[in-house]
């Protein structure tokens, strides 16, 4: 069965030249998720993130003085799907392709956003301001998964 749930993260945004982020020792209790060439968001518990900022701002700035690591958890909202129909879910929520396990971005309900696949989850990650449509059409796909019934956005 489908579980739809707010969830709660942390979001770190590191800015630097490709070269120091590809050099970047990711600390243990964050996930990267590479966004563009010069930026990667780090995914961690919302209690850890400045943290966080301070080891990857020390961390980047080895290898690029001009480095800007933030933290930008109030940005962002997140929900999670869970449950064994959740990969079906998200087809129709989405036209991006999910990996087995991993990360991707693009548009989802007709907004900009994050994806990150885990085995027993997928979490969905935008911009706040897209909080309230992202929570009301994801509920509203999962009560009516029919394309017929709703549309995809």
């Amino acid at each position: 069965m489908l579980e739809v749930a707010a969830a709660r993260i942390g979001v770190v945004t590191a800015m630097a030249t490709p070269d120091a982020l590809d050099a970047l020792v990711v600390p243990g209790r964050a996930q990267a998720c590479r966004v563009a060439s010069d930026e990667t968001m780090l995914l961690c518990a919302p209690e850890v993130a400045a943290e966080v900022v301070r080891e990857v701002t020390d961390r980047l700035r080895a290898g690029d003085d001009d480095a800007v690591v933030l933290d930008t958890t109030d940005g962002w909202t997140a929900l999670t799907l869970t449950g064994d129909d959740a990969r079906d879910a998200f087809a129709f929520l989405s036209r991006l392709e999910l990996p087995r396990e991993g990360f991707v971005q693009g548009e989802v309900v007709h907004v900009p956003a994050k994806v990150v696949v885990e085995a027993d989850r997928i979490w969905l990650l935008t911009p706040s301001m897209w909080e309230a449509h992202l929570r009301d059409r994801v509920r509203h796909r999962s009560a009516h998964p029919r394309p017929e019934e709703a549309d995809v956005g």
